[in-house]
């Protein structure tokens, strides 16, 4: 990883910098700055891409960041809800202020084709073998919140408090923010007055920072469907209740719940992502598992689509004529949608727009996506989530001219354009960061 030498080469360009807001010259030189941090930023990251960890098993991840924090004088913690990373630096009188990243990955197989490709398989927590990838980013998320953290620990006379880094778990699985809350994030360690997030985007040309005010990312759910038969064998269907065909019918149910029982007004996703049953083709099986998600921006919504959700399961189970009604669970606790603060947002809009050209600052429409960054805004602390393009300028036009959208996040083929998408990342982070710091 070559901590030593980041922290060497922060220290021959500490001298360069004054205290000065980050305008004009200053964000010159800090672009400058940038730069030279990047060759040891790209192996970082290569080396996070090709080592990925699933949610909660980020042991080797969170301990070559934790090592390279500490060589920058952070106070490091590890293994704050469960594999989370607390870092620390003061520097003075002043407000606290959290950058967040995440550690996990996800259990997609690769489909880049680039030479730092991971090839990881590993088992779930369920015993499952499955492979593993970073393909939503995080990679780069903590490469610009580990760069962000030398910037910072390099230009102490530019900023007065207290800069919190946390790398937390389980981002994937919405279930990281909280554990790290429940094991005293907001109360071992400084309370912060305000919480920054930083998400690589698909929608917006590489190193272009997209805000959002209000409510930026939906809320989740995921209720889990079981629904029951009677099995047998496929070549007498008469004496079986087949579990397979009640799925397929309350799977194209479940469908006008946002067709026909939601306000078109009213942004709603049901998906239906996952149906398991069965173990051959000439066998009807006694059982059907179905994995949704659930996203919405409205609570009443998200309580009145989870009771039709139900309702219609079980609707369909009594025209089948099932054994017994379906059972509905929850795979977790589910999350509340990203709230950004709006008067937070609107400051760190323009210091954005001052440190990196208003051309390189858009406001950007909400997504229905979720994310467990919302846990830290519920917990009463201003938040605000931000954006950074992440796709080469010229394979965006080229999708908007032949309506062939791009790879996105969760995608096999995700892959960031990693130079001006981690340099604007780590623009952005700075730049918010020393605004909140003054």
């Amino acid at each position: 990883m070559r901590t030593h030498h980041l922290a060497a080469l922060l220290l021959l360009l500490a001298p360069a910098f004054h205290a000065a807001p980050l305008r004009g010259q200053t964000a010159a030189v800090a672009q400058r700055s940038i730069d030279e941090l990047y060759p040891e930023l790209a192996a970082l990251y290569q080396d996070l891409h090709r080592n990925p960890e699933l949610a909660f098993q980020e042991t080797r991840t969170a301990g070559a960041l934790a090592a390279r924090l500490r060589a920058l004088g952070y106070e490091v913690a590890t293994g704050v809800g469960g594999t989370g990373i607390v870092a620390l630096l003061r520097n003075g009188q002043g407000p606290t202020v959290m950058l967040r990243t995440e550690l996990d990955a996800l259990p997609v197989q690769e489909k880049t084709g680039v030479p730092f490709a991971s090839t990881v398989t590993t088992k779930t927590a369920a015993g499952q073998v499955v492979p593993v990838m970073h393909a939503c980013g995080h990679d780069l998320h903590m490469t610009a919140w580990a760069g962000t953290a030398a910037w910072m620990a390099g230009h102490r006379p530019q900023w007065k408090g207290t800069l919190m880094l946390v790398g937390q778990p389980a981002e994937e699985t919405v279930s990281g923010a909280a554990a790290m809350l429940t094991d005293g994030l907001f109360t071992r360690f400084p309370r912060p007055d305000a919480v920054l997030g930083v998400h690589d985007d698909d929608t917006l040309p590489a190193g272009t920072v997209g805000y959002h005010a209000g409510f930026f990312r939906a809320s989740m759910s995921a209720p889990v469907i079981t629904l029951f038969g009677r099995g047998g064998h496929g070549a007498v269907p008469q004496n079986t209740i087949d579990p397979v065909v009640m799925a397929a019918r309350t799977v194209m149910s479940l469908q006008t719940i946002v067709a026909r029982e939601t306000n078109p007004l009213e942004p709603l996703v049901v998906t239906i992502g996952s149906i398991h049953g069965g173990t051959q083709g000439n066998i009807i099986p006694d059982q059907v598992r179905m994995e949704l998600s659930v996203r919405t921006f409205s609570e009443d919504v998200r309580a009145r689509t989870v009771a039709s959700i139900a309702r219609m399961a079980k609707a369909e189970a009594l025209a089948a004529g099932a054994p017994r009604e379906p059972l509905v669970e929850f795979a977790n606790a589910g999350i509340g949608p990203v709230f950004n603060d709006p008067a937070l947002t609107g400051r760190l809009a323009s210091a954005l727009r001052t440190a990196m050209g208003a051309e390189r600052v858009v406001e950007m429409p909400a997504k229905m996506t979720s994310e467990d960054f919302a846990e830290y805004g519920r917990a009463g602390v201003p938040a605000v989530l931000l954006h950074v393009g992440a796709v080469n300028p010229a394979r965006l036009a080229e999708a908007k001219r032949t309506g062939v959208p791009v790879p996105a996040p969760h995608s096999p083929e995700w892959l960031p354009d990693l130079e001006p998408t981690l340099k604007g990342a780590i623009q952005a982070e700075t730049a918010a960061l020393l605004d909140m710091l003054r």
